[in-house]
């Protein structure tokens, strides 16, 4: 069996997600089989991701050692699964975010694999205890959740079943480290997982304040790209916390611990987002970026091109 090379990967599905992470894989020097179960909805990927190769050589933000030739050589598409899965060692689903859905790709799956295959799901809310249900050996199975979009933005949430092996952790985060992500490693699975519970804080308290007539939406993004962000961008909030006091976490603590707790007892209820108390936020929104294709498409480019920058600029130091 020509898994045990393990340079073959599996994606399945073809959508957005499912090309960002055939783009990842391939700038790694991994081959990669794109499945979709929509006839010629694959092939048609190969061709976009190989579009975008070319962009992002010309524009000299191509990621990993090869040329886009070499990269576009990598990929190949599939209509037939079990032809697609044939000596990939690692599996990532891309499918509908529908827990009926994955689950029954992930049986179909089990069925045309071998046992030290690892299966990885791309879900972004969906526990692996529920994803993985119908599998019978849920020891080699875990999510692997990135951050929209993954080839700008390096992160990577690995999360276990309660019944995955270390060692199926371990060689998923060598992998993804090989292909130039960041992999982080919860140690049990939780709802929301770790960055869009941190996310939700943030979020929830932004909306609060706007709601609230405290501050704008314009106002309040600024907090954070200008602000936090920029701290944020190459330190996470625990090492913010130790740098910011003469004498590390414990001083930190001692100083401002009473004002922080203050500061969270005076939180209001979790926001509805919706309804008439949403409106005065959104009309807001809109203003400042209209809700209609061209307006968005711009600043979806904007934003990527940034990223590219930010990630650029990481990677110089």
């Amino acid at each position: 069996c020509s898994s045990s090379k393990m340079d073959i990967v599996a994606v399945v599905g073809s959508g957005l997600i499912g090309r960002s992470w055939a783009m990842v894989f391939i700038s790694g020097g991994y081959n990669v089989k794109l499945y979709d179960n929509q006839p010629g909805q694959a092939a048609k990927a190969i061709t976009e991701i190989r579009k975008q190769l070319d962009e992002l050589e010309e524009a000299h933000m191509l990621r990993g050692q090869l040329k886009a030739s070499q990269q576009h050589a990598l990929l190949s598409s599939h209509d037939d699964l079990a032809q697609a899965l044939e000596g990939a060692f690692f599996v990532q689903e891309c499918v509908f975010e529908q827990l009926e859905v994955k689950q029954s790709v992930f049986r179909d799956i089990e069925c045309l694999v071998g046992e030290d295959v690892i299966l990885s799901s791309s879900t972004s809310c969906l526990v692996p205890s529920n994803v993985f249900s119908k599998v019978q050996n849920r020891s080699r199975c875990l999510v692997s959740h990135p951050v929209n979009p993954p080839y700008y933005v390096k992160l990577v949430e690995l999360v276990p079943h309660p019944e995955t092996a270390a060692v199926v952790m371990d060689t998923a985060r060598t992998f993804m480290t090989k292909v130039g992500q960041v992999p982080v490693c919860l140690r049990k699975e939780i709802d929301g997982f770790a960055l869009n519970r941190v996310q939700a804080a943030i979020i929830a308290e932004s909306w609060r304040l706007v709601q609230d007539g405290i501050i704008s939406v314009q106002d309040i993004d600024l907090v954070m790209s200008e602000g936090l962000g920029m701290r944020y961008a190459f330190i996470g909030p625990m090492e913010t916390m130790h740098l910011n006091a003469p004498d590390g976490l414990v001083d930190y603590m001692k100083r401002y611990g009473e004002g922080i707790r203050r500061v969270l007892a005076s939180f209001g209820p979790v926001p509805e987002f919706s309804g008439e108390s949403a409106k005065s936020v959104v009309k807001e929104m809109y203003e400042l970026i209209p809700n209609d294709g061209q307006h968005l498409s711009a600043r979806i480019a904007r934003r990527d091109q940034l990223l590219m920058s930010l990630a650029k600029l990481k990677e110089e130091h």
